[in-house]
């Protein structure tokens, strides 16, 4: 999937295409509808809504020219009612191996990549970059910052995000299209 997902933005900004195939077991209330997904996902629409934006008539090309985006943790996992529960959030016991491997995955991308700059969207994602980035060593260096998490679910992003993101973008040195 596309991290920060929204099928709109998918479709028309990214022009992404194609048939998402459905895994084997699939949870009931949380059909995988792929880019006929006519739900709007409101943190994914405010995610690329600015990269959008600071992109102009340069499109995404000139975005990913100098970003990457990366889900640490690509897995989704639901309650009985099809709720999603975010790692964090997880049982100790489930959460332990999980988050060791997530980190060692982000920890090679970031070393791969040799990445400038990390910027984690909300404070869980930081935790988890400096984590991963301690598992380097002295292989790399890199400036690890954070941009509010845009999720609805958090009163602070409901009140201007993308002008909050923008300024912590700026806060951190961070320039999108790498000027």
């Amino acid at each position: 999937g596309v991290p920060f997902g929204d099928t709109r933005a998918v479709r028309e900004w990214l022009k992404i295409e194609g048939h998402v195939l459905k895994p084997p077991l699939e949870h009931p209330k949380r059909q995988i509808e792929g880019l006929d997904c006519q739900r709007a996902e409101v943190s994914g629409t405010r995610f690329w809504g600015l990269m959008e934006e600071v992109c102009g008539a340069a499109g995404p090309a000139a975005f990913f020219r100098h970003n990457f985006v990366y889900n640490y943790c690509p897995l989704a996992f639901l309650t009985a009612t099809g709720a999603n529960v975010t790692p964090d959030k997880l049982a100790g016991a489930e959460k332990k191996p999980l988050l060791e491997a997530c980190d060692e995955a982000l920890g090679q991308i970031i070393a791969l990549l040799k990445c400038d700059n990390v910027v984690c969207v909300g404070k869980f994602a930081m935790a988890r970059a400096r984590a991963a980035t301690l598992l380097l060593g002295d292989e790399t260096e890199c400036n690890v910052c954070t941009i509010i998490h845009p999720s609805p679910a958090s009163p602070q992003a409901n009140k201007g995000w993308k002008e909050t993101a923008k300024v912590q973008l700026e806060e951190a040195g961070v320039r999108l299209l790498g000027e």
